[in-house]
């Protein structure tokens, strides 16, 4: 079988094998968009095998997914779709990414307090009463779902007017999908609330098969597609960002951070991302390893 490499990621390969898709999930990490010349032991294994563990849950619950089989160490083959042009798609459209990401919000966190701070999000557009001084870290009184473009050079948020017009969702496609993606996160949040963490927000894509039914591809529920927090440190008051946060703070603590975004600031050439020092790629494999155990209560044994 011919195998063509299709999509190269920062962290993640994909391979077309004609009427199916393999991913490979790298060892490579990335921060800042950029790729650290380091690999952490053991990260794409994880990540590949959250991945596998929630489709497999989506499945119990009669949720359609693109996953076919879990290659290990650190793969899976998944069905293939088509990616359309928005002005090519119609109703009639079948086995094609609908081009729309859902993004699915539980806590407020990241670019959602920057807009609530910029005066663009309301208190009450979140749920809160009017007058509510939104904090960051603060739990939603309802679970806060937006969409964005998917193709674009750029994604930018849209309203469900757009949403329709360029994804050929009908009103009640639009409304199943909203259902999916709220059960398959209601579904996340309870299962690692109960191994300690909180599951604050993350990201779903669909698409529709042959016979024009909903399913949900790529990955999600990962430690680096989605947002966990630790409800210890969370009841402590402590708002950290597991996964690569103890990356990030290393790259803050040798002021590698201040000095590139100093650079994008003034137009300047981007100083080169530093390699990561021995102790720092074993605590953050250690991390990785941590953070998969809690996610889907299995201890972890490589299988590579």
């Amino acid at each position: 079988m011919e195998r063509t490499l299709l999509l190269k990621g920062k962290v993640k390969e994909a391979y077309d094998l004609g009427d199916r898709l393999e991913f490979q999930f790298t060892d490579n990490i990335s921060v800042f968009d950029k790729i650290i010349p380091s690999t952490i032991p053991f990260k794409g294994e994880t990540l590949s095998r959250e991945g596998v563990y929630w489709f497999e849950r989506a499945h119990e619950m009669g949720i359609k997914t693109h996953f076919l089989q879990y290659l290990p160490p650190a793969g899976m083959l998944c069905k293939k779709v088509d990616i359309l042009p928005t002005n090519r798609i119609t109703p009639q459209s079948r086995n094609y990414l609908i081009p729309l990401e859902w993004i699915c919000r539980w806590y407020v966190a990241g670019s959602l307090f920057d807009r609530v701070k910029a005066g663009e999000i309301a208190a009450q557009d979140l749920g809160f009463a009017s007058g509510h001084v939104v904090k960051p870290g603060e739990e939603l009184p309802e679970p806060f779902l937006e969409v964005s473009t998917k193709l674009e050079k750029t994604d930018r948020l849209i309203a469900k007017e757009e949403a329709l017009q360029i994804s050929g969702l009908s009103p009640q496609e639009y409304e199943d999908a909203r259902d999916i993606v709220l059960k398959i996160d209601e579904d996340i949040n309870r299962s690692v609330a109960s191994r300690g963490l909180i599951h604050a927000d993350g990201k779903k894509e669909l698409a529709f098969d042959m016979d024009r039914q909903i399913m949900i591809v790529d990955v999600y529920g990962t430690a680096d597609e989605d947002r966990f927090w630790d409800r210890k440190r969370y009841d402590e008051g402590e708002l950290v960002d597991l996964s690569k946060e103890y990356v990030r703070q290393y790259y803050r603590q040798t002021g590698y951070k201040d000095r590139l975004y100093q650079a994008r600031e003034e137009g300047k050439a981007e100083p080169a991302i530093p390699a990561l020092p021995n102790d720092v790629v074993g605590e953050t494999s250690r991390i990785y390893i941590k953070l998969f155990e809690m996610i889907t209560g299995e201890k972890f044994k490589a299988k590579g």
